[in-house]
């Protein structure tokens, strides 16, 4: 395949109006923000619960937060921790530090000491903004890298004048950390000042935003100005979203999903961003109801958790047109099922931090066909300016459509490598290809598949087995709420296919064999899950990603060491 039109064979799939291409903005991204407060300073920004921030009210408080930054010794090119929850401080933090001339390290704040004691040192950080829950694990994790200052701050902070705060909240208290700086002195301290012109341009780095390998620690990749500028535009091209469009902040804005497709868009077009802490399936849907919200991305388990929540069929989401679900594969039930509840498509992307969010994806207008073979639905085609195409998996070589193999992908999307990592970036990316990690295909018509991750594949008696396949016929039934697929050893098959699942209200008492005869009537022998339990709560990352390795590495360690040969049966027969 080459970067020549005839081979994009998606361009056909277009909707009306769709571009075959689209220039990357000659912006960077603090100048999306910039250029929607000249246009429109007294319009709302923030929707934080009954709370609103204008776009001048956010842009005040980054200034002020920019000059606190220089003052502490900050220089252009230097990196800043933000580690906070979806509140309005996140965006001054993000805005301030790009006005300062330095880049963002987003960090999950359910992260503890040692884990940040390797962000600290990885990113040669110099400030470490968090949460006032998180400081005292920041502080100790501080030690022996470069980290200078600790600021902290408060969910409390835009909610103080609430009437009653929201049931996410009310478990909240300020806690005092000492020898941080409180966020909310620092800007009253520098309050009305501004900084000079950082001086940015597309080639800066706007994030460094860590990802796990398969392997090694993690690693951070750089997410350029010009990256992000692209995959904003890329988004609302997609999407439609203009300034009367309402944004949801499904997703945290600690990951690519919400930093970029929602946080970024919403800048782009000056639209108002609404978020509330951290999810709570209730809340949202007040929230998404209360604000009239248009526009939104997050994970299949939140829309799952949403689904199940019993006030769902009472609120009022009629305004919610522009429904996304990125992070992992959307099983086709489950997007049906939404639509029969909302009244709106769930459009399906795929996304990497590596691709800055967004690297295949269903624009509206568009439906996703479901594959017959996989049963997967379809993640769309490239935005336009990217490209994509599948190459095999040892060899790297270019696959014919319909073939499975590794999704690569090119274009101003993706990242130039990752931070201090050579070798990483030299392996990851070849001649501008990202090779994803991911096991995917493309049809004729320029439809793409993801089918599962690499390091996921199950290998049962010699049998490739995609979890992703299995959960999707899992979802299928009428007692499922949410279905995680994983491989464990076994001593015959060398690995048998073990099913964790919640159960919807009321199903408690469905007992594990009804799932295993629901599969084994549906699929091929060697696929259906031979084990089944039945949990409370699957654990998943802040992201919303199901913790496929945690399940793994629980189900070794409570594993028998050897079990005995069971007797074949027609299921070991087909699988060899």
């Amino acid at each position: 395949m080459t970067d020549s039109i005839e081979a994009r064979p998606w361009l056909k799939l277009h909707p009306a109006g769709y571009p075959a291409e689209l220039e990357p903005p000659d912006l960077t991204a603090l100048d999306l923000f910039e250029r929607s407060v000249e246009r429109n300073p007294y319009g709302p920004c923030v929707h934080y619960f009954e709370n609103t921030l204008s776009y001048a009210e956010v842009d005040r408080a980054a200034n002020a937060f920019a000059c606190a930054l220089l003052d502490l010794g900050v220089q252009k090119g230097d990196r800043v921790i933000v580690q906070l929850q979806n509140i309005p401080q996140f965006l001054f933090a993000v805005l301030g530090t790009w006005k300062a001339g330095a880049t963002v390290v987003p960090l999950n704040p359910m992260y503890r000491e040692r884990e940040l004691a390797f962000y600290c040192r990885d990113s040669g950080a110099r400030v470490f903004v968090t949460m006032e829950s998180c400081g005292e694990d920041a502080k100790r994790a501080m030690a022996g890298s470069d980290v200078r200052h600790l600021i902290t701050t408060s969910e409390l902070d835009y909610a103080d004048d609430l009437q009653a705060l929201p049931a996410v909240l009310r478990e909240s208290a300020r806690i005092e950390v000492d020898g941080a700086l409180d966020l909310a002195s620092q800007l009253e301290a520098y309050d009305w000042e501004t900084p000079p012109s950082p001086g940015l341009t597309r080639d800066d780095i706007a994030y460094i935003t860590y990802t796990s390998g398969t392997t090694g620690p993690p690693k951070g990749a750089m997410n350029l100005h010009g990256n992000v500028s692209y995959a904003a535009a890329a988004f609302a091209t997609a999407y439609g979203v203009t300034p009367e469009d309402r944004v949801f902040a499904l997703a945290p804005f600690i990951h690519v999903t919400g930093s970029i497709c929602l946080l970024a868009v919403a800048t782009l077009v000056g639209a108002p961003v609404i978020c509330c802490f951290r999810f709570e399936a209730g809340e949202v849907l007040r929230l998404i109801e209360k604000w009239r919200a248009t526009y939104t991305n997050g994970p299949l388990t939140a829309y799952i958790a949403l689904l199940n929540h019993p006030s769902i069929r009472e609120r009022d989401l009629s305004s919610l047109k522009k429904v996304l679900s990125g992070g992992a594969p959307v099983a086709p039930g489950v997007a049906r099922e939404f639509e029969e509840v909302t009244g709106t498509y769930m459009h399906d992307t795929y996304g990497l931090t590596e691709t800055t969010s967004p690297g295949i994806i269903t624009p509206m207008g568009v439906r996703g066909p479901i594959d017959p073979e996989t049963g997967a639905l379809s993640v769309g085609f490239p935005p336009p300016g990217s490209i994509a195409k599948i190459v095999d998996l040892e060899t790297g070589a270019d696959l014919p459509p319909g073939q499975i193999g590794e999704v690569v992908i090119k274009g101003p999307n993706i990242v130039p490598g990752y931070w201090q990592r050579p070798d990483e970036t030299a392996h990851a990316i070849r001649d501008g290809w990202l090779f994803t990690g991911d096991v995917g295909k493309m049809e004729p018509e320029g439809w793409f598949y993801i089918v599962d991750r690499k390091k996921d594949l199950i290998n049962v008696s010699g049998f490739k087995v995609w979890p992703r396949e299995v959960e999707d016929v899992l979802y299928q039934h009428p007692a499922v709420a949410a279905a995680c697929v994983i491989g464990v050893p076994d001593a015959y098959r060398g690995e048998t296919v073990k099913a964790y699942l919640t159960l919807k209200r009321g199903r408690e008492a469905t007992p594990p064999d009804e799932f295993i005869d629901f599969c084994r009537q549906r699929m091929a022998a060697y696929k259906y899950p031979r084990l089944v339990e039945i949990v409370d709560e699957i654990p998943k990352t802040v992201t919303g990603k199901m913790l496929k390795r945690r399940l793994r590495e629980e189900s070794l360690a409570s594993a028998v060491p050897e079990q005995a040969r069971p007797a074949p049966d027609d299921s070991d027969r087909t699988a060899g």
